[in-house]
């Protein structure tokens, strides 16, 4: 566990310096603040013997632990505790196999947490990512509750599922976007290789070049020597865009306009549908409370416009609403998963109800990307063809020109 250098003012008014183990900077202020101190610096240290203490500083390259990482450390405590191994030796075990030294760190930043008499969630909300809300809030209603190894079960079995869930998404825009590809480069390869051997042809015959066929032309040329335009537009995109999206106004315009989108929209209206009810379930499941665990869903959400749709719902909860009244009133969520909501609330079993809700969505992502699929292919071969076709034709228009020139 990495050592921190600390300064800090006492209830006194002193001024004390110091230095402290812990998993991260904020368990160092949390810590502090827990023995009426006011934290004023805490840096991340490394001290040889004999030594001043220095800046600890990380590798440059060094890669963090991926959510599929962290799914299978997961799984593989939820194994160890539930065959009745105590969690600190289960730790301990994972620490030993873990699958690469980034696990390893993370392993081993928990198990020490643990052993300096920490309990797991505020060891693992003091250590921060990978561990997000829904992971910390799970293991503390675990822990509360006395049923941790359960609750590592349910969590890896839901990470399980959001990772099948954006495989099945990744998996089915592979195939559109190599179409995609292919044909930008076999217009591009088109316009800068072939047309400029006709365009010289068309030069020595002197004869005027129909439209199409100096539309074919300009846009070769453009091309040919404006590439960089795009590509400096492309760059200016990938920089400025993500600092443009964390503006809320922004990123509440966009993924309206997202939503809003033909068939693109409504997968993604389900998507979110189904993360909501598949997180909500499982914090319910877990014996998180209600409003408790619509704040963390919210914050989860990966669309602002239905983040804030849920956050609308948290608010009603507030005043004594219940679960399915604000979700039917909000638009933004479909009126089938409100209606299964009511009937989970009036019988009782709201956390099964949520988990239905969820794979019926899942399965409508699913047939809904099969349709998508299935119309994208033959409209990007049918473009493709459109505009080849176009190319070549307008070249043929040329040359038969020419030669009647020639007669």
């Amino acid at each position: 566990m990495p050592h921190f250098a600390y300064k800090a003012v006492t209830p006194t008014g002193e001024v004390i310096e110091g230095r402290m183990e812990a998993a991260n900077k904020a368990g160092v202020i949390a810590r502090l603040e827990d023995q009426g101190h006011l934290p004023v610096t805490a840096e991340e240290v490394s001290a040889k013997a004999g030594g001043a203490a220095r800046p600890a500083r990380r590798g440059l390259f060094r890669r963090g632990v991926t959510r599929a990482q962290l799914a299978t450390l997961t799984r593989e405590l939820a194994r160890l505790t539930g065959a009745g191994v105590p969690l600190e030796k289960s730790l301990d075990i994972a620490v030993g196999v873990a699958e690469t030294p980034a696990v390893e760190r993370l392993t081993r930043q928990v198990l020490e947490g643990i052993r300096g008499g920490g309990a797991m969630a505020d060891v693992l909300e003091a250590v921060g990512p990978p561990f997000d809300r829904v992971y910390v809030n799970m293991i503390r209603a675990g822990e509360v509750g006395g049923t941790l190894e359960v609750v590592l079960g349910r969590l890896a079995e839901h990470m399980a599922r959001m990772r099948q869930l954006q495989a099945n998404v990744a998996s089915a825009l592979i195939y559109p976007a190599i179409l995609l590809a292919v044909s930008l480069l076999s217009l591009v390869m088109l316009l800068v290789f072939v047309v400029p051997q006709f365009e010289t042809l068309f030069a020595d015959a002197g004869a005027a070049l129909p439209l199409p066929t100096q539309i074919v032309v300009a846009v070769a040329h453009a091309v040919r020597d404006d590439w960089w335009v795009p590509l400096v537009a492309l760059l200016a995109a990938l920089v400025i865009g993500p600092r443009l999206y964390r503006v809320e106004k922004v990123r509440l315009a966009w993924d309206g306009l997202v939503l809003g989108l033909p068939l693109i929209g409504g997968i993604v209206r389900r998507i979110e549908v189904a993360r909501f009810c598949r997180t909500l379930g499982a914090l319910v499941t877990n014996g998180v409370p209600l409003l408790r665990a619509l704040t963390v869903v919210r914050e989860s959400m990966g669309n602002a416009v239905m983040a804030r749709a849920v956050g609308a719902v948290a608010d009603s909860l507030k005043v004594g609403q219940g679960l399915a009244q604000p979700l039917l009133q909000a638009k933004e969520f479909p009126k089938l998963a409100a209606h299964m909501v009511r009937v989970g609330e009036e019988t009782g079993n709201l956390d099964v109800m949520l988990h239905d809700v969820a794979a019926i969505y899942d399965e409508e992502v699913e047939q809904s990307l099969k349709k998508l699929l299935a119309l994208l292919e033959p409209f990007l071969i049918l473009t493709l063809g459109v505009m080849m076709g176009g190319i070549i034709i307008s070249i043929l228009v040329a040359i038969l020109g020419v030669n009647e020139l020639a007669f």
